[in-house]
């Protein structure tokens, strides 16, 4: 007996990823609110005459329609859920950097609402033109909380006790904070992780420290494998690096 075909209408979503198939064709890997990430085929998207090519776009928020059976459904149709301007072109890459991120470490068919909402609010605060790096940690510390990986910032992982913002510690993937000396090369300011955990990152060391804490955190979810996108912002920065230097 085959399984129940299912059709959805209209369910928030974005487009986090594509690539062509066939002639005139897509794969997508979409997110939505209510039924997780999951991969889509778009029939006839590509080419002058496709109607839904303008609509079916990264970073803007969808209404998608799709039906079928198993694990990859053929859409059936998408529009804009609202209008939204384009996001500014020194922010597409971090965009990109979010969409890598939620790709990797989400499991497929498993909804998290509210990283659905984390996503969609770090992309308006980004097309509002909030500063960059904050938005980021931000994203990445509730990202790593909606998939049961959060980090405790605000005691000691052995002793339990209360961290200090005149303090300075290590952390250990896994394991958590410990103190450390203030002389210690490697060292996060107790302050920087306060400020973290409120989400209120406004210092040039607190910004360098929690980096410092997601990417340690973050790697050990992605078990060794490297990020494109930081290869890309790596490449990045080196030729930027190149072109004043002349």
């Amino acid at each position: 007996m085959s399984p129940a075909r299912h059709r959805i209408d209209l369910a928030c979503g974005y487009l986090l990823h594509h690539r062509p198939w066939r002639d005139t064709s897509r794969i997508l890997e979409v997110l939505t609110r209510e039924h997780g990430r999951f991969t889509l085929f778009a029939r006839g998207v590509r080419g002058p005459g496709a109607k839904l090519a303008p609509v079916l776009q990264p970073f803007q928020p969808l209404l998608l329609s799709w039906s079928g059976r198993g694990e990859a459904p053929t859409l059936t149709g998408a529009e804009r859920a609202e209008q939204c301007a384009p996001l500014p072109p020194a922010c597409l890459l971090a965009a990109f950097y979010l969409n890598e991120l939620l790709i990797r470490l989400t499991t497929r068919h498993d909804p998290h609402p509210e990283l659905f909402d984390h996503y969609h609010e770090a992309l308006a605060r980004l097309r509002a033109g909030a500063p960059l790096e904050p938005v980021l940690r931000i994203f990445e510390k509730r990202l790593l909380q909606g998939l049961g990986y959060g980090l405790d910032l605000t005691t000691e992982a052995r002793s339990g006790k209360r961290i200090e913002a005149d303090e300075y510690y290590h952390f250990r993937a896994g394991k958590g904070l410990m103190p450390a000396r203030a002389g210690a090369g490697s060292a996060l300011a107790g302050r920087s992780l306060l400020d973290l955990a409120g989400e209120s990152l406004t210092g040039a060391r607190a910004l360098d420290d929690a980096r410092r804490v997601l990417q340690a955190a973050l790697a050990a979810c992605l078990e060794g494998r490297p990020l494109a996108t930081r290869g890309v912002a790596r490449t990045v920065a080196k030729s930027m690096m190149r072109k004043a230097a002349r």
